[in-house]
């Protein structure tokens, strides 16, 4: 097998980014266990790994015991290479995000799951694991006026409960109600009480953040489930994007946001119920609108790139230094 620079950073990222084991990286690729050890050595000795011992006053910790003091979440920092794409960038994190959501989820979970573009990139990275009685739920309606959503969300889902042996459940309704007056009928019925039920039940919420402004855009923006006239209310209640296809502004309020009495997915109200809240999101862009939901107190855990993790700081605190 010919090692050269590509291979030897391919079998890094598998080793010590990716958490995969020795032997699952042979298999992978065909080779021995051995082969694998002596290429980890050879991209050692090429100065391609560099290995870090972590004292807890450096500023990579401190940022971390920033987002526990201000937000009590637990955030997983991811160290970005500068000048990544951000679809590269987004399959980084979602990498980390898997092997965090992998190591939580048991026997019985309920794992409610919001669709979108972070939560589609995290589902291409599970690992199947042998597990007994897993539901997987959607956490909000995906259907618009030209599509049903199902093709879309149902991937999502369906991802997430193969790699688990689950069953997954979708949350058949629209993303967006026509009407604030047709959500609430709605809300009565029993076919969508059981539903609701349902991801009243998750042990486990993942899910990413939407904003208006994005590097990568946030599906629900452009896959046809806004109008214009919706774009220009929310410009005027001065929105940032959304958690579960729920609006909010980046001091974190979203109950007076016209748009949220039409909306399906779960409020922040409701998700802060769940014991465990993994919150994954990829470039600085989305920082205003990651800034509103910490305020809003969705997360318990939070998955992000530092550049991302420093910019909400410092939009917290103008003038923090972190360094």
């Amino acid at each position: 097998m010919e090692r050269n620079t590509e291979l030897l950073l391919r079998v890094a990222r598998m080793y010590h980014v990716q958490a995969e084991t020795m032997e699952a990286i042979a298999h992978q690729l065909g080779v021995s266990r051995s082969t694998v050890s002596r290429l980890l050595k050879e991209a050692r000795d090429q100065g391609l790994i560099r290995v870090t011992v972590v004292d807890p006053n450096r500023p990579l910790t401190r940022v971390a015991a920033l987002f526990r003091t201000h937000f009590n979440v637990a955030a997983h920092l991811v160290s970005v290479r500068p000048g990544l794409s951000s679809i590269l960038r987004l399959e980084q994190i979602a990498k980390v995000a898997a092997r965090l959501i992998e190591g939580i989820i048991g026997d019985g979970a309920v794992v409610g799951v919001a669709w979108g573009t972070t939560t589609a990139a995290v589902a291409a990275q599970l690992r199947r694991r042998d597990l007994a009685g897993v539901r997987v739920v959607g956490l909000n309606g995906g259907a618009n006026d030209s599509t049903t959503g199902v093709p879309y969300v149902g991937s999502i889902l369906q991802r997430f409960a193969a790699a688990f042996q689950g069953e997954e459940q979708l949350l058949a309704l629209p993303a967006f109600f026509d009407r604030a007056s047709t959500r609430a009928a709605m809300w009565e019925e029993r076919s969508t009480q059981h539903m609701l039920k349902s991801r009243r039940q998750c042990t486990i919420a993942v899910f990413g953040i939407g904003a208006l402004a994005s590097a990568q855009q946030s599906h629900v923006y452009t896959a046809n489930y806004l109008r214009p006239a919706d774009f220009a209310e929310l410009e005027a209640a001065h929105v940032v994007g959304d958690v579960c296809t729920v609006m909010m502004r980046e001091d974190g309020s979203w109950r007076d946001i016209p748009l949220n009495q039409r909306a399906t997915g779960m409020t922040p109200d409701e998700l802060r119920e769940l014991p465990r809240r993994v919150c994954v999101v990829s470039g600085a862009s989305r920082a205003a609108a990651l800034l509103g939901a910490l305020r809003a107190g969705v997360a318990t855990d939070l998955v992000v790139d530092e550049e991302t993790a420093r910019e909400v700081l410092k939009r917290l605190r103008p003038g923090l230094k972190l360094d």
